[in-house]
C-alpha cells in the first residue's frame, strides 16, 4: 500500500500556516487541476488529493486530530466519506465561482442559463467653447452603433426561416459535465459551445446580418447642451446605445462635455473671475469703466481710493444653474496700471503731486532728458 503523502505538503503550506493561507493555496492548486480546466491523466487523482487535504486543514477539529495522530488519525476511525462530512466547504461555492466563473450556476447541480444580454452602453464626447457652453447648444452629431437587423428582426435567421433548438443544449444554453470526486459526484456546467448560451442553432442565417442578428450603423441624433454646462457633463440618451440581444433592451448613449477654456474669464462653478487694469488717477479719484462679461458689457463703479487688487462682485453675471433661474456672480478684480512714459505736463503735474503731498524724492536722479551728454555735444558741434 503506498505511503499517503503529508496533506501540508500536498498544499504546500507550513504547519503552522494561517486557515487563509490554507484557503488561498487550494483556491490555486484547484484552478490549476480541476479537470475542466487541466486534460492532463493525473488532474483528477491530483484534485481529489488537494480537496482531500483541504477537508482536513480546513476543519479545526479535524486539523489538530491530524496533528497529533497524522494519517493514522483517520485511517483507523474514518473512512474517506467521513472524512469530508462536516468538513468546512461552506465557501466552496465561493471559491469555484470566483475561479470558474460560476460553472456551478445557481448552485451544486444548479441550472443557469445565460438570458439575454442588454446592448452596450455608448459615450459621445462634446467639445465647446466658453461662450457656447454658457448659452447653451443644440447640435446634430453621428453615432457609430450596432443595431437590430431591420431583415430579420434580430432574430440571425433568414426571412422564412426559425431558429431551431439547440441538439447539444436542448435550449438550456448550457452543457453539464459529471465529476466523481472523494466526497461524491459533482455537476459542473459551462455555456454550450454549439450556440454560445443563446440555446438556439440558426441552420439558414439572415443574408444581412449574417446571423448576428445586429448589424453596423450610423444614427444621427439632436443634442441639446443646456445654458451652464462645464466640463464632465454627462447627459444620459435612454436606448441610443448599442442594441441588444432579443428580447433585451438596448444600452444608452452618454454626451460628456469638454469646455475649452478662455484666456479673459476663469470659472469657479458658476462664478467667473476677471481682471481688468485701472490707471492711478481712477484708483485715486473714482470712475465709471467698462466691463466684459458673459452677457456682453456692462459699466461698473469704481470708488475713489480704490487699491491695486481690490475685488468687486457683478451680481448675476455669472452661468446659469442647471435646472434652475438662478445664476452665478462675476467677481473683478482691479489692478493698478502705471504708464511706462509720461509727457512732460504729465510729469510737471505729478512732481507738483509729489511735492504737495510732501514727497520730495522723486523722479531718477542723474542726468537729465535735455542733458546730451559728451558725444552728444559732440556731434551738435560738428
Amino acid at each position: 500500500m503506498a505511503t499517503k503523502k503529508d496533506y501540508y505538503e500536498i498544499l504546500g503550506v507550513s504547519k503552522d500556516a494561517s486557515e487563509d493561507e490554507i484557503k488561498k493555496k487550494y483556491r490555486k492548486l484547484a484552478m490549476e487541476f480541476h479537470p475542466d480546466r487541466n486534460d492532463s491523466p493525473e488532474a483528477e487523482e491530483k484534485f481529489k488529493e488537494i480537496s482531500e487535504a483541504y477537508a482536513v486543514l480546513s476543519d479545526s477539529e479535524k486539523r489538530a486530530t491530524y496533528d497529533k495522530f497524522g494519517h493514522s488519525g483517520f485511517d483507523s476511525r474514518y473512512s474517506t466519506e467521513d472524512i469530508f462530512r462536516g468538513a468546512d466547504f461552506s465557501d466552496f461555492g465561493d471559491i469555484f465561482g470566483d475561479i470558474f466563473g460560476n460553472i456551478f450556476g445557481a448552485g451544486f447541480g444548479g441550472s443557469k442559463r445565460r438570458g439575454p444580454q442588454r446592448g452596450g452602453d455608448l459615450q459621445y464626447d462634446i467639445r465647446m467653447s466658453f461662450a457656447e457652453a454658457y448659452a447653451g447648444k443644440t447640435i446634430s452629431i453621428d453615432i457609430p452603433k450596432t443595431a437590430t437587423c431591420d431583415t430579420c428582426s434580430g432574430s440571425g435567421a433568414k426571412p422564412g426561416t426559425v431558429p431551431k433548438t439547440c441538439p447539444e443544449c436542448r435550449g438550456s444554453g448550457v452543457v453539464s459535465k459529471t465529476m466523481r470526486t472523494p466526497f461524491g459526484n459533482m455537476l459542473t456546467q459551462s455555456a454550450c459551445p454549439t450556440c454560445g448560451g443563446t440555446g438556439q442553432k440558426i441552420e439558414s442565417p439572415c443574408p444581412k446580418c449574417a446571423g448576428k442578428g445586429k448589424v453596423k450603423t450610423v444614427k444621427k441624433l439632436s443634442v441639446t447642451i443646456p445654458p451652464g454646462a462645464d466640463t464632465g457633463m454627462r447627459i444620459r440618451y435612454s436606448g441610443e446605445g448599442n442594441a441588444g440581444d432579443v428580447g433585451a433592451p438596448p444600452g444608452d448613449l452618454y454626451v460628456v462635455v469638454r469646455v475649452d477654456p478662455d484666456p479673459y474669464f476663469k470659472r469657479e462653478g458658476d462664478d467667473v473671475y476677471t481682471n481688468v487694469n485701472i490707471s492711478f488717477v481712477q484708483a485715486s479719484l473714482g470712475a465709471e469703466i467698462t466691463v466684459k462679461t458673459m452677457g456682453g458689457d456692462v459699466t461698473m463703479t469704481v470708488p475713489e481710493g480704490t487699491q491695486t487688487g481690490s475685488t468687486f462682485r457683478l451680481k448675476g453675471k455669472g452661468f446659469p444653474h442647471i435646472n434652475s433661474k438662478t445664476t452665478g456672480d462675476q467677481f473683478v478684480t482691479v489692478n493698478l496700471e502705471i504708464p511706462k512714459k509720461l509727457t512732460k505736463e504729465q510729469r510737471d503735474l505729478l512732481e507738483q503731486y509729489a511735492k504737495v503731498s510732501g514727497l520730495p524724492s522723486v523722479g531718477v536722479k542723474g542726468k537729465s532728458k535735455k542733458d546730451k551728454g559728451f558725444f552728444g555735444k559732440v556731434k551738435d558741434a560738428l
